[in-house]
């Protein structure tokens, strides 16, 4: 049998409301990048077949342009749709502790809510179903997770 590499595989999708309005801030380098957090629903059958409720709170992160569109667009409650990886970063705080997270870092992200315009205090509502992309991102425009195998994973793959 043929040794198996596992295949590196790390993309992840959500879709939720913001927590509250997102953090905004440039690295020392000028970097755009924000900060917030999602809320994320599942609803389930319990064990007496009756309706339950589950909220999942995940950071998520995105920079440079997206960083910038979320800036102008998001707010608290805003509803959006986050494609991304999963990653884990470790700090030490100012006493001295260490500190990890797992979050999100966003590839795209679907703005889900119409854009409010405000004209004489009402509220003009238009379409901004829009979708924006890292500029750095790979195009993940297939349905198949073969995109996300080198040749030789794939190849190993067929070989079973």
């Amino acid at each position: 049998m043929a040794d198996l590499k596992m295949p590196e595989i790390n993309y992840v999708i959500v879709a939720g409301n913001l927590t509250k309005d997102p953090i905004f801030r440039e690295t020392t380098n000028k970097t755009p990048v924000v900060n917030f957090s999602l809320a994320s629903n599942r609803r389930f059958k319990d064990s007496s077949n009756q309706w339950q409720e589950d909220v999942c709170y995940v950071g998520i992160v995105a920079w440079n342009k997206l960083a910038e569109s979320c800036k102008e667009r998001l707010k608290k409650g805003s509803a959006v749709l986050v494609d991304g990886e999963l990653q884990s970063r470790t700090w030490k705080t100012d006493d001295g502790h260490n500190r990890s997270i797992v979050e999100i870092k966003a590839r795209r992200i679907q703005f889900l809510n119409k854009r409010g315009k405000f004209v004489d205090a009402e509220v003009l509502e238009e379409d901004d179903n829009s979708v924006v992309t890292d500029e750095n991102d790979v195009d993940y425009t297939e349905d198949s997770f073969d995109k996300f195998l080198s040749n030789e994973e794939s190849d190993l793959m067929k070989d079973k």
